[in-house]
């Protein structure tokens, strides 16, 4: 409902920016004033601004679907910035113009100059966003854990979240993080959730995606818990529609993690090595969407012996004081992305207690990685894709 009531303002939205790229480039030069050149030029942005819509209802043939969301999330993140850039721009032309009145402003070669420096910026920034989501980063954290284990004085883990396999993330990327987990030589891994991105479909070859991610070398294994994204749910700019007699819960996906070698825990635990645990929870969007209910922080523990370390997985970084509480000594997640594009980095920060990295809460550790993946837009220009490497130091025995 209200992807429908914002088509009016998303069309009104784009005529403004064909108008003034379309003025701009008439002050260039007299040969993009012609009227072909013109009907042309706003065909292409057409069909461009409308392949958020075009992906969503054209499905058949699947080259075509596919190309035609591949643009849309390309696009997506480009026409954030021409608007930001262009509206930033009239807003200073609107001020000068009924302030201080200089005489350049009226002049074609300041409009000329003006149009150029904003196509080269939003140029820019989505060519850096859109190169920068491929350079996966490694964020390191020092935590301590005051408890025994048994033969055992220190843990590497390596925490990943928001791989979003699907249109954008494939067979290439699991390549790169498979090498980069690796690298690290990990006693665990674990996967914060949001493995997939609402269509399974989306993943081009996904048996080899699973073979890749198969290669993943970890002393006690791979694990998994749910995210909002892990359903299958159509998706149209970001908003989300239910079709008649649709199952969110895909088993495919359920088998993908099973042929990835990647135990899923849903809202239960695992006693590993006779050494800690480690429990994964349920996501609450998700549960919300399939009518299913998720244990409270304090359930999952009860009938654990808390003398041992406690690992809580939790998609969204959320009842912080409640997993604390409930004697969880670390809580990793993910969700976030760290606003993934500017500015929206700097709004997840007023939304979330920790939006991204470490905080502590009493005697727990919560840290929340901003994603291996990206969601939507195809880019990434405020945060950096990463795995987290997370060196626990164990109390040592006497």
């Amino acid at each position: 409902m209200l992807a429908i009531i914002l088509a009016p303002f998303y069309i009104l939205i784009n005529i403004y920016i064909v108008r003034w790229m379309i003025l701009w480039m008439g002050a260039c030069t007299h040969l993009f004033q012609t009227f072909a050149f013109r009907v042309c030029f706003a065909g292409v942005y057409v069909f461009l601004a409308s392949s958020l819509l075009t992906c969503f209802l054209i499905r058949k043939p699947v080259g075509l679907h596919r190309f035609l969301k591949n643009t849309a999330n390309y696009f997506q993140g480009t026409f954030l910035y021409i608007l930001m850039v262009i509206v930033t721009t009239d807003l200073g032309r609107l001020i000068l113009t009924h302030t201080i009145h200089p005489a350049w402003i009226y002049s074609r070669k300041a409009f000329v100059i003006t149009g150029a420096v904003c196509t080269l910026l939003i140029i820019s920034v989505s060519a850096y966003g859109i190169l920068n989501q491929w350079k996966l980063k490694i964020k390191t954290f020092d935590v301590k854990v005051d408890k025994q284990v048994k033969e055992k004085d220190s843990l590497k883990i390596v925490l990943l979240a928001d791989l979003h396999f699907g249109y954008s993330i494939g067979r290439r990327h699991a390549e790169l993080l498979v090498k980069e987990i690796n690298a690290q030589s990990p006693d665990l891994v674990c996967i914060a959730g949001d493995v997939f991105d609402n269509e399974y479909e989306g993943l081009k070859n996904p048996e080899k995606t699973a073979s890749i991610l198969r290669s993943i070398h970890s002393k006690y294994g791979v694990y998994a818990c749910w995210g909002n994204h892990d359903l299958s749910e159509p998706i149209l700019a970001g908003f989300t529609f239910r079709t008649p007699k649709k199952e969110y819960d895909d088993p495919r996906m359920y088998e993908f993690l099973k042929a990835a070698n990647i135990r899923l825990l849903n809202d239960e635990s695992v006693l590993i090595d006779d050494s800690f645990y480690l429990i994964g929870r349920k996501d609450p969007s998700r549960c919300r969407k399939t009518a299913d209910t998720r244990k409270t922080p304090s359930a999952l523990t009860e009938s654990l012996d808390l003398r041992r370390p406690v690992i809580f997985m939790d998609h969204q970084p959320g009842e912080l004081d409640e997993v604390a509480r409930a004697g969880a000594d670390l809580d990793l997640c993910g969700h976030t992305h760290d606003g993934q594009l500017f500015p929206l980095n700097i709004c997840t920060s007023l939304v979330w207690e920790n939006s991204c990295g470490y905080l502590k809460k009493g005697n727990m550790h919560n840290i929340v990685t901003s994603g291996a993946g990206i969601w939507g837009p195809n880019m990434r220009t405020a945060t950096d894709s990463e795995i987290c490497v997370i060196n626990v130091e164990f109390k040592k025995s006497l």
